[in-house]
């Protein structure tokens, strides 16, 4: 498959009610070790290969770290010794779960055979750095409320787990068990199956998760989204230049589609943005937009 690279992926997350979109600040390119932009034979940055996105960072800021955006480095040195404390022989941690158990100081010490589950063994090496949140804005790296009908919409969804058994049907059992969705559209990083293939053509980018093994295929010319009564798990993604950063915006959810648990609505929009910063590393953010589940404005 060949050699694998690294995306850093850092979040913003605005409101529609503030009318914009919090443009990314990236690193520049590099010029002390001589790389140059690689470009593709028509001209755009050239994204194409195999990148891992194994980020141990968890997307909201720990209470414990409430007013530090980042580690000192004797901070994430002690933070690595807790990590492989917390490691042990236990259950895989996944997600946030890893930093979350470090700082707790828990050794996830309940890994059983008999249930299938993952084990440790099994999951990759995970990426730490200063970072204490993948959110960048809002500043406090958490976040906002729900809404009203954000928050009627997540009460329906716990309702309706009460109420039924994990087994009643095959519509109870997780969409990542069915494999239709692990990660979605924007990805967070979890413990293993973090690569994505990049594959560019003059006029599309294609986008090979391997985790269930789904392609997406954007299209970059100014063609509009699909009909608006079209809905699709990881809904309609169009794209586009801005200099050297691949903008890619995505609309057209299913209403039960997911994002951080919460059922997603018709509002939700998410814009990513691709940048080659050297020779070895993407920076990779995103907004979500959504009026009808957030209630914070953010700068």
């Amino acid at each position: 498959m060949g050699p694998r690279f690294r995306m850093l992926l850092s979040v913003v997350v605005v409101l529609v009610a503030t009318g914009l979109l919090v443009p990314a600040s990236v690193a520049g390119q590099s010029a002390d070790d001589g790389w140059t932009l690689p470009r593709t034979p028509d001209g755009h940055p050239d994204l194409r290969g195999v990148w891992a996105n194994n980020s141990a960072t968890p997307l909201e800021r720990p209470e414990v770290w409430a007013d530090k955006e980042r580690l000192t480095d004797e901070e994430l040195a002690a933070l690595l010794v807790a990590s492989d404390a917390a490691v042990g022989d236990g259950d895989a941690l996944f997600g946030d779960q890893l930093v979350l158990a470090a700082i707790a100081g828990i050794e996830a010490t309940s890994y059983d055979p008999t249930t299938g589950n993952y084990n440790q063994f099994w999951l990759i090496d995970r990426w730490f750095d200063n970072r204490t949140s993948l959110i960048v804005e809002p500043a406090d790296g958490r976040l906002p409320p729900l809404t009203p009908e954000g928050q009627q919409r997540a009460d329906a969804r716990a309702q309706t787990r009460r109420e039924r058994g994990p087994y009643d049907s095959f519509e109870d059992r997780p969409l990542a068990e069915r494999c239709l969705i692990y990660r979605g559209v924007p990805a967070f990083p979890t413990g293993y199956n973090n690569n994505y293939h990049i594959v560019q053509a003059p006029g599309y980018v294609a986008i090979l998760n391997e985790m269930i093994h789904d392609v997406r295929v954007v299209p970059l010319d100014a063609r509009p989204p699909v009909d608006g009564r079209i809905r699709q798990w990881n809904g309609d993604s169009r794209g586009h230049w801005e200099n050297d950063t691949l903008v890619v915006e995505t609309t057209n959810y299913r209403d039960t589609t997911t994002w951080r648990g919460f059922p997603g609505s018709r509002a939700l929009r998410a814009v990513e943005r691709f940048t080659r910063v050297d020779a070895d590393t993407i920076d990779y953010r995103y907004t979500i937009d959504d009026e009808t589940t957030y209630t914070r404005p953010f700068p």
